[in-house]
């Protein structure tokens, strides 16, 4: 045993001892970080802003609502124009010389909008409406320019519509059986009847919010709130959070990009401007992310903290305490 002793205290010869209680450690940084927490979270937490539902839509600004739907039936909406993966169109397919993946894929989840967002909840709503019943008739059975001249009358009256007791009342024109159309979707809107029967689908549970979102992103009210809030591109806005203070911090990365040319150009170089800047982003992001993957096996850029020391900053310490052992 003593031989046992005299080895570790020849191992440990010269080398700084102090007592240390792991537990007593332990407890204190648990105390002091749960202090830190109640601190910063009553100084620095955000608001809890209720979520956006279609009904808080249609309630706050009616308008919208309606106008937004009546784009919907005339096929003039984002949404109806948007391409892949929810329909044949091209609207807001981003290509660079070849490289179009949006299309690869096909329309896997097709959205009519049109049909879902306002025919078909207005068809489940009918069924004790002769009114409503009548008014759907009379719009599927007129000729397409005859519906294109009723929506293109009805949505130029928007623009002088009034909103008493929060309905939508447009001066007297030819517009066939939109203004009831409009007025029973604007009601199952408020009543909360469309945010359900938009979710509608045959799983169990309801989680695929995809109708709603695209039906809100065509109106206007929706990107008002992202603006209010400085959520939007040009205001550096990805977050899931709202307020000061970013929630997912690391989309920095990617919003930095849509700030600087050539990505916020209209025109810029290499085929990259503001008209295909998420699949630029996307790819200049990918590339980065290969890079720092693979510098271990890249020669020169693996030899970067060997050539730029800061290592030895951060371990300043630890190499004068091995200057002076070697002397």
């Amino acid at each position: 045993m003593s031989r046992v002793r005299h080895d570790k205290a020849t191992y440990y010869r010269g080398i700084r001892m102090a007592p240390y209680d792991l537990v007593k450690e332990l407890a204190l940084a648990m105390a002091a970080t749960l202090i830190l927490i109640l601190v910063l979270s009553a100084v620095l937490s955000s608001p809890d802003v209720p979520s956006v539902t279609i009904q808080s839509w249609a309630r706050s600004d009616p308008v919208d609502f309606v106008t937004t739907a009546a784009n919907e039936l005339a096929g003039s909406s984002t949404s109806a124009n948007y391409g892949p993966p929810y329909n044949a169109n091209s609207g807001s397919v981003q290509t660079w010389g070849f490289f179009h993946p949006q299309t690869w894929a096909g329309i896997h989840q097709p959205v009519d909008s049109a049909g879902e967002f306002v025919i078909t909840p207005l068809q489940l709503e009918a069924g004790n409406n002769s009114a409503l019943t009548d008014a759907l008739s009379s719009y599927q059975s007129a000729s397409s320019d005859q519906q294109t001249t009723w929506l293109t009358n009805y949505s130029n009256a928007l623009g002088n519509a009034t909103t008493p007791n929060n309905t939508v009342v447009v001066p007297k024109g030819a517009y066939g059986p939109l203004p009831v159309l409009m007025d029973n979707l604007l009601s199952l809107a408020q009543d909360g009847a469309l945010d359900g029967l938009l979710l509608v689908s045959a799983h169990f549970y309801q989680t695929d919010y995809t109708a709603p979102l695209l039906f809100m992103a065509d109106g206007g009210y929706l990107p008002g709130l992202a603006q209010d809030q400085n959520l939007t591109g040009s205001q550096w806005g990805m977050m899931n959070e709202t307020g000061r203070y970013p929630g997912q911090a690391w989309l920095w990365l990617y919003t930095m990009w849509y700030q600087v040319g050539p990505f916020n150009q209209s025109s810029g170089f290499f085929g990259v401007s503001g008209s295909n800047a998420d699949l630029a982003v996307i790819v200049v992001m990918a590339v980065l992310t290969l890079l720092l993957i693979f510098v271990p096996f890249i020669p020169g850029l693996r030899d970067l903290p060997r050539w730029i020391p800061i290592h030895r900053l951060i371990w300043r310490r630890f190499y004068a305490e091995e200057r002076i052992m070697r002397r």
